[in-house]
């Protein structure tokens, strides 16, 4: 079957990538082959099979298309979208920059504001610490988690807790508001959301976020929160460290924790956790000791998940007693990795 039509735009994806596999010649069509699906590979056979001349300017078309496609993919990584926007809008014009990232865009699924996901931490708080709180938390709802650890521990302490009780307490977000809180922050940005609604921040977003800034920025934050929503303040402390991240301590810091611990407390604890917590648990307790442990727990029987959950969280407020008193060390972002 011939192409008879010129219009690019008229012909499915299908064709354009059938045009482009028999531009590109049989051995750079064969390579390209190993990496698609098995229905996209019968797809394409059946297409190029069906194919029996190509007019030279659709051709031409269609690699030029893909040569843009590629292009703007290209931008994106090194840049993200407002960086590719802005060199493609140099390089082709302000209509084909438009029609190509429009086209990327939703198979790439962009996150809302990709644009300052590679701007530096400082530059980005510059940016923002004058807009309104619930922005700044949605914008930091959106970050990666170490980003949005870095720029809230820059924030006066009064914003701190405030853009933090906002993250924990959001629940979904219109497009709408999205698209105009970008719009105001980078006029240049294409629209990039097309979902219903958007789920974000909650108390785990802001857990992650906590658990990676340096202690003053969090105890300012819980602080803060305890005077404003108690509740709050508890949940979000009662998640910042969890008794399974007891593994990843340090052997003396551990020791220390169960030094403060009853025996029973700490039978009823390691039921249900995994091997390897029990046994870094074991291993930090003296033979004889260990061996007690195991056999209350093997005589115990079943334990209620609410009795587990109570004696893992007695030993988790001990970790965070210790902690403040600076008697064991637990790594987190900023000031706090550095031992003098």
């Amino acid at each position: 079957m011939g192409k008879k039509s010129n219009d690019i735009e008229s012909i499915s994806g299908v064709e354009k990538a059938a045009i482009l596999l028999i531009s590109l010649g049989p051995e750079k069509s064969a390579a390209i082959f190993k990496h698609l699906k098995e229905d996209e590979i019968e797809a394409l056979t059946l297409e190029i099979a069906n194919t029996r001349s190509i007019p030279p300017d659709l051709k031409d078309g269609v690699v030029n298309e893909f040569y843009e496609i590629c292009l703007a993919q290209q931008y994106i990584t090194e840049g993200g979208v407002a960086y590719a926007k802005d060199l493609l809008e140099k390089a082709l014009g302000v209509e084909t920059a438009r029609t190509i990232l429009g086209k990327l865009t939703a198979s790439l699924q962009v996150r809302p504001f990709e644009f300052i996901r590679r701007t530096d931490p400082q530059q980005l708080v510059n940016f923002i610490q004058d807009e309104h709180p619930q922005t700044i938390a949605l914008i930091l709802a959106y970050l990666p988690t170490a980003m949005a650890s870095e720029v809230l521990s820059m924030l006066s302490d009064e914003k701190q807790a405030d853009v933090a009780r906002r993250i924990a307490n959001m629940d979904s977000t219109s497009p709408e508001v999205i698209r105009q809180v970008e719009y105001v922050l980078e006029k240049k940005l294409s629209s990039l959301v097309n979902q219903d609604f958007t789920n974000v921040g909650g108390v785990e977003s802001i857990v992650d976020i906590l658990n990676n800034v340096d202690r003053s920025t969090e105890k300012n934050i819980i602080e803060n929160l305890e005077n404003d929503d108690p509740d709050l303040a508890d949940e979000i402390r009662r998640k910042m460290f969890v008794f399974e991240d007891i593994a990843n301590l340090d052997d003396k810091s551990i020791q220390r924790i169960l030094r403060e611990i009853e025996n029973n407390d700490i039978a009823v604890a390691l039921k249900g956790v995994t091997d390897d917590v029990q046994n870094v648990i074991f291993r930090n307790l003296s033979s004889r000791l260990a061996d007690m442990i195991k056999e209350d727990m093997e005589y115990m029987g079943p334990i209620r998940l609410k009795d587990v959950e109570e004696a893992q969280q007695k030993i988790v407020s001990v970790v965070r007693k210790l902690e403040d008193a600076g008697e064991i060390v637990i790594s987190r972002g900023g000031g706090d990795d550095i031992i003098v």
